[in-house]
């Protein structure tokens, strides 16, 4: 990768900023990924700004109120009230920026295709207010050559030059909402520039706040980083999805074959099944990727078959749950079934594609009378349909016909509800080493 052993003009002015804590932050959407980054740079000593198109989110944060698991709330308010970070949807306020973080969603269209329209819509806005000496990076996930091909043209066009009057660069976002040891400052941050100087600057604004920097050649290697890691978990995950059907054909207990391999010390890494993938990265980064080689005359295989295996875990559940029920000789038809969890992962309230509702939707259709419990998660809507989170009481397990545990939250008390119910599903072995007075457990 080339190097830069001087800088000079807007360049040396920025990095002067940087340095000194005195360049003035701004990152446009406060999700899960933008809101942690800002609070990040805040309390290096940056003054930061939040931008988001929710005005009740920049109202929240500017009363000291995070609505992110990741992030709490005490501090949040001590660095608000510092007048180290603040929020608005006022967009306006990008002219008085010197760096500009873009961390907005890239989801999937009905075609399975992306929409990177808020992406588009928020570099239109940047345009709009773009001066000589201000730095954008994206950091929201999307398909190779995005900054290049998408970005640039849109911020070049007011004859600004990249490189010299403006700086552009792109750093995936590699957040794992929930995780304790891993978080924003700690998990090593990716960069790459359309020049080099674009890269040596953005790295040097990450480098104040985040452990470790890697800088690549360009900002199609940093995009392809992103996806990459996200494609190598579905596919991974869809294999031992698919090895999780074949098992129950042969009568094997996958969960103890995956554990007595993971013994081995080397050439081997576990991933575990489930009832499918949610979140809003590995359910739809991969097709990211895919769309793009297509779009270039490749197929690509391993991320589609394994997308398809995934996607098909919801209908499996729901299969192994009529065949639960046939059991007692009772139909899906009328059955009071409870679902355990809707989140997407443990420990956290994010239930975007989240596996639990196909579980939900293909459930009631079949007519059952189905409840969900989470604790993190108290109402959901999809489908035109909006449902609330039950109490767990004894009285609700003992009325339940199945328990299907969807997500495993460590908040509960797993022994309890299996003796408390007649069957469950355990579709994350939640109830591993429970047996004998306990439900009749069956696990995906």
């Amino acid at each position: 990768m080339q190097t830069v052993k001087s800088l000079a003009g807007n360049a040396l002015k920025l990095e002067e900023k940087i340095a000194s804590r005195q360049a003035r932050v701004g990152v446009i959407g406060m999700g899960y990924v933008g809101l942690p980054l800002a609070v990040s740079f805040a309390e290096v000593g940056f003054t930061v700004t939040g931008i988001d198109i929710d005005a009740r989110r920049a109202r929240e944060i500017n009363a000291g109120r995070s609505y992110i698991g990741d992030v709490d709330s005490a501090h949040l308010k001590a660095l608000v009230e510092a007048g180290v970070l603040s929020a608005t949807s006022d967009t306006s306020v990008l002219g008085e920026l010197d760096t500009v973080n873009i961390c907005v969603p890239t989801p999937l269209r009905k075609t399975r295709e992306p929409d990177i329209s808020f992406i588009v819509a928020a570099c239109q806005k940047i345009q709009e207010h773009l001066h000589a000496g201000q730095m954008v990076i994206l950091e929201s996930t999307t398909y190779p050559g995005t900054t290049e091909e998408v970005i640039l043209p849109m911020l070049t066009g007011s004859n600004l030059k990249v490189g010299e009057d403006i700086f552009l660069a792109f750093s995936p976002e590699r957040v794992d909402p929930g995780n304790r040891h891993y978080n924003t400052r700690t998990i090593p941050k990716v960069v790459g520039g359309i020049t080099p100087v674009c890269t040596r600057l953005a790295a040097q604004l990450y480098q104040t706040t985040i452990h470790e920097v890697v800088p690549v050649s360009s900002p199609r290697s940093a995009e392809m980083v992103k996806l990459l890691e996200n494609t190598f978990r579905s596919v991974n995950i869809g294999l031992v999805n698919e090895l999780t059907l074949m098992s129950a054909k042969l009568g094997v207990n996958i969960w103890e074959v995956i554990d007595a391999a993971a013994t081995k010390p080397f050439g081997f890494m576990p991933f575990y099944p489930g009832p499918g993938l949610g979140g809003h990265c590995i359910p739809i980064d991969p097709h990211y990727l895919s769309w793009k080689a297509r779009a270039h005359g490749f197929n690509p295989r391993f991320i589609e078959l394994a997308s398809e295996v995934n996607r098909a875990m919801p209908d499996y559940c729901v299969e192994r749950v009529t065949q639960i029920l046939n059991d007692r000789k009772k139909s899906v038809n009328g059955s009071r079934l409870l679902v355990l969890g809707v989140a997407y992962k443990r420990d956290v309230n994010d239930w975007r594609e989240s596996p639990a509702l196909d579980i939900l939707q293909k459930l009631l259709a079949l007519g059952a009378e189905v409840a969900y419990h989470d604790p993190h998660v108290p109402e959901i809507q999809f489908e035109g349909i909006t449902m609330k989170s039950n109490e767990l009481t004894d009285d609700l397990l003992r009325e339940t016909d199945c328990c299907i545990i969807v997500t495993d939250h460590s908040r509960f008390d797993i022994e309890t509800i299996a003796h408390k119910t007649s069957d469950i599903l355990d579709a994350r072995n939640a109830t591993k080493g429970l047996s004998g007075t306990h439900a009749r457990i069956t696990r995906i």
